[in-house]
């Protein structure tokens, strides 16, 4: 979401980051070009006036142009603003009420509530070891209530929508989420294309019937400052205790995720990442501001690995390898889609220090899209040919591609990958064969040429 400020950000302060000393002239210079990476990602204006005199204020201070690294001081400066800016620390939700705690989700028409809704039971379900009612009032979108209902079976929590309106809905729900001892309710509403008075009576109706502890505005990061303005029309009606950022994953500017905070006053509880049910991850600011100043995010890393990796299928393959025995083409996929459930490489390299800076192009190319393509081309090869990718030849290559929709160089793309890995996990099954590959790693490369998976 961040990569087009953070590319605009980064390269203004590789400007600093050189001088052993700096003037006020060059402060104010590259909080010109900060500004206008501000608003060309959308933040509204006030909030960037604001922002640029907290930075001004404290990068032209004795300790920051009297400093040994002064461009180093104005980059913290600048980090530890953008994370007061978003909202200083993680705020999680308030569920310390007499079960079943109620969630109300509000928001405009496309915003992604449904599916919001659906990625946030799973969350409190896997996470939290929640158990979770799911119920959607919006009697006026075709199939919403079933889209919902299909949602909770797939996600594994219970669901509910009974009644002649969206007030005697929500009330059945309540009634029956205390029967069934559930912990929390939540409940999906519906919207409108734009705020009007009809959709604020009957959210305030359901509102003032359940009496929700959270009451969620749930925002389209790609909408802008239209979508920040609407926070605050649905701020005033409802008392919004916070708000979830969808389709992060997506070309959003990043405008509505700087700007929320300081218009609203209502923290970002959850961000979208993704379209799979547990594509949902808590709002960190701190980690966040990292990610836009190309410091990476190693803590989300880890937790994201520990969370999402199979770690059964990983012993697997750990022990295959110990074995002598080879890394093959089944393995090569299940590690794809490891990645996949991950948020794809796109994802992981936002959170690794220092890949963030790689040019647009290359992170393009290890997108989701391309990750995909790869798993195509290995699912239409045979049991076989995983196993034993040498007899992969020119007939085999064509019957690949055909099956696969790609062209037969893209397969011989994957496989001359495939063999740079496993050269690598080679290297990994000898003595001291993990520090060998780390050091040729950082020395400048994979065996064979660039990385793998890329073009």
């Amino acid at each position: 979401m961040f990569s087009q400020l953070g590319d605009r950000l980064k390269a203004t302060f590789k400007g600093l980051t050189g001088r052993g000393r700096l003037s006020e002239d060059n402060v104010r210079d590259a909080l010109r070009e900060v500004r206008i990476a501000l608003l060309e990602a959308d933040v509204a204006l006030p909030v960037v006036r604001g922002f640029l005199e907290r930075v001004r204020e404290k990068a032209v201070g004795e300790a920051v142009l009297g400093s040994l690294s002064p461009g180093q001081a104005v980059i913290k400066v600048v980090h530890d603003e953008l994370v007061v800016l978003m909202g200083a620390q993680n705020e999680a939700l308030d569920l310390a009420a007499r079960p079943p705690a109620v969630i109300l989700l509000a928001g405009l028409q496309g915003a992604g509530k449904t599916t919001t809704a659906a990625k946030l039971a799973r969350f409190l379900r896997e996470r939290e070891k929640k158990q979770v009612l799911l119920c959607s009032v919006d009697v006026y979108r075709p199939a919403a209530i079933e889209q919902l209902a299909q949602l909770a079976g797939q996600t594994g929590v219970g669901f509910l929508s009974a009644g002649k309106d969206p007030v005697s809905i929500a009330e059945n729900a309540l009634a029956q989420a205390r029967v069934r001892s559930d912990d929390v309710l939540i409940i999906d509403t519906a919207g409108r294309l734009h705020v009007d008075d009809q959709m604020m009576t009957e959210l305030k109706a359901v509102h003032a019937a359940v009496t929700p502890v959270e009451t969620l505005f749930v925002i389209d990061s790609m909408a802008g400052q239209d979508a920040v303005t609407s926070a605050g029309a649905f701020n005033d009606a409802l008392e919004l205790t916070g708000v979830i950022l969808t389709k992060t994953d997506g070309d959003a500017r990043g405008g509505a995720a700087l700007s929320v905070r300081e218009v609203t006053g209502k923290p970002i509880k959850f961000l979208g990442v993704g379209e799979d049910s547990a594509a949902l991850e808590a709002f960190f600011p701190d980690r966040i501001a990292s990610r836009i100043l190309g410091m990476g995010d190693v803590v989300g890393l880890v937790e994201e690995v520990q969370r999402s990796v199979d770690q059964e299928k990983a012993r697997k393959i750990s022990q295959k390898l110990k074995k002598g025995k080879g890394f093959d083409l089944e393995d090569f996929r299940e590690q794809l889609h490891e990645v996949e459930k991950m948020g794809g490489l796109g994802g992981l390299m936002e959170k690794i220090p220092g890949m963030s800076g790689l040019p647009q192009a290359a992170r393009a190319q290890v997108g989701g899209a391309e990750t995909a393509r790869l798993i195509a081309i290995i699912n239409s090869m045979t049991p076989g040919e995983r196993v034993f990718p040498g007899v992969i030849k020119g007939s085999r290559k064509r019957r690949i591609a055909a099956g696969s929709g790609t062209q037969v160089q893209e397969v011989n793309r994957l496989l001359k990958q495939f063999t740079q890995m496993q050269k690598m996990m080679k290297k990994m099954k000898g003595k001291g064969g993990m520090a060998k590959l780390m050091g040729q790693i950082k020395g400048g490369g994979f065996p064979g040429g660039g990385p793998p998976l890329t073009h």
